[in-house]
């Protein structure tokens, strides 16, 4: 049993004073106010639940700063694939590993304590399955225990080039399977993450324009549990293409034909109508928001404050990991608000209402239920994953309270965060993750290479 003591957290109820956790397991075995902090390893600081990250791709994180050279013609999120095509051709199973663990150190220091990695790079330089179908899923699982962060892994199926069956492109050839292999390839992944502590499996069809309806109901009926993450809406050409094949777009034919609720993670979710909007909240499913990524590829403005009004899901995440901040998502997430309406405080609930503590309170729940785990609340039952507030910090030392989550999400980001635990296991001491220097002295050696190659 290992017993912590921290000056104030942030509990299920609110916020608390000289709180003593009992973990046992990685999980919370006891939370105690007013506890003394004799027999306890003390904790200067605030201590929050740790962030899930909903949506990540973590090779992603080495083509950071690639495509930012505008081309000949008008940039689009669809000249940006072309140059991430371009990368993934000589990613090797070594390189993905090297270059997750980075991403997950980042993610550890910026505040995420979980992640949900969308993994949909599949198979050989060639595009041939190795021998070990599931080598790459096998990869993300190391790098997730070498970085110490929780994983709920979502092998990607991605079957075919466009809406409608259209065959894939040799640059899609490292990512396809049929629903058969695929089915495999996630008993290979469950395979993968048996040795790490409290990590799950999902599934995750990559799209609609990537899949049909048949296979989609194939591999959805064929895995009835666990989480389920697709793109949706994310771009408009993605929702005009559908509509015109299908006559639904494509939010709407999630929820009508497929019955999309709580196992479900909508991910972007960008291009809705007012209706979309509504009945999506009503579902039950998450929103799984990424508001770097998405203002970074240019892909639109998710209309948050229609669906929050109406006790819509979301979470938030890496994606593209073009930047690595906890905070700096929700930041964006409300900026974003901000910019489309021209107000401001717009996704705190009612008159008088912290923004950042309604926004680190819905990500939380949001973020939980789409990993599919039992995180996101400093309460018995839930795992030890806390991320620890510098109380001394010069935007943090006069606030208390929900102050803290204003200051932290809206000024500090994650220069406040001194400590991270997972599992009750400390990862980050003074802001540097305990294998910084290794993880980083791996990943440059390999993004040298990739650069020059």
């Amino acid at each position: 049993m290992r017993k912590l003591f921290f000056d104030h957290a942030l509990l299920a109820d609110g916020w608390a004073r000289d709180v003593g956790f009992d973990i046992a397991g990685g999980v919370i075995r006891a939370a105690a106010t007013g506890a003394a902090p004799a027999g306890r390893e003390r904790f200067a600081g605030i201590a929050l639940p740790g962030l899930p990250n909903l949506h990540s791709h973590a090779f992603q994180r080495a083509m950071a700063g690639l495509a930012e050279t505008r081309g000949p013609a008008s940039d689009s999120f669809w000249t940006w694939r072309d140059v991430m095509y371009r990368f993934v051709e000589n990613l090797t199973p070594e390189d993905v590993e090297a270059i997750a663990a980075q991403a997950f150190v980042e993610m550890l220091e910026g505040g995420f304590t979980a992640v949900a990695e969308f993994h949909y790079l599949h198979h050989g330089l060639d595009g041939t399955p190795f021998a070990h179908l599931a080598e790459m899923a096998a990869r993300i699982a190391a790098a997730a225990a070498d970085s110490g962060i929780g994983l709920t892994l979502l092998p990607v199926f991605y079957a075919y080039g466009n809406v409608g069956g259209v065959p894939t492109t040799i640059a899609q050839r490292r990512f396809v399977n049929d629903p058969a292999r695929f089915l495999k390839l996630v008993e290979g992944a469950r395979t993968a993450v048996k040795a790490l502590p409290d990590a799950n499996v999902g599934i995750a069809p990559h799209s609609l324009r990537t899949v049909t309806p048949e296979t989609l109901r194939a591999v959805v009926a064929a895995t009835p549990t666990g989480p389920i993450h697709i793109h949706a809406a994310e771009q408009a050409k993605e929702v005009e293409d559908f509509a015109a094949w299908s006559g639904k777009r494509p939010v709407q034919w999630l929820l009508d034909e497929m019955r999309a609720d709580r196992r479900w993670c909508l991910v972007h979710a960008t291009h809705m109508t007012a209706a979309e909007t509504a009945a999506l909240a009503k579902s039950g499913a998450v929103a799984g928001l990424c508001p770097i990524t998405e203002a970074n590829l240019g892909d639109g403005i998710f209309d948050g404050v229609p669906f929050a009004a109406t006790g819509g899901r979301y979470g938030v995440g890496s994606d593209s990991n073009i930047e690595i901040t906890a905070p700096g998502e929700l930041k964006q997430l409300e900026y974003s608000q901000r910019l489309m309406h021209r107000g401001r405080n717009l996704l705190a609930g009612r008159e008088g209402e912290s923004t950042g503590r309604r926004l680190y309170d819905t990500a939380l729940a949001g973020g939980a239920q789409a990993l599919g785990r039992r995180i996101g609340a400093l309460a018995p039952g839930y795992r030890a994953d806390i991320v620890v507030l510098d109380g001394a910090d010069l935007d943090l030392a006069a606030a208390a309270g929900d102050r803290w989550l204003d200051s932290y999400i809206f000024v500090a980001g994650r220069r406040a965060i001194d400590r991270v635990f997972v599992g009750g296991e400390e990862i980050v001491t003074a802001g540097r993750h305990r294998a910084r220097e290794r993880i980083a002295g791996r990943y440059a050696r390999t993004v040298a290479r990739l650069v020059s190659a």
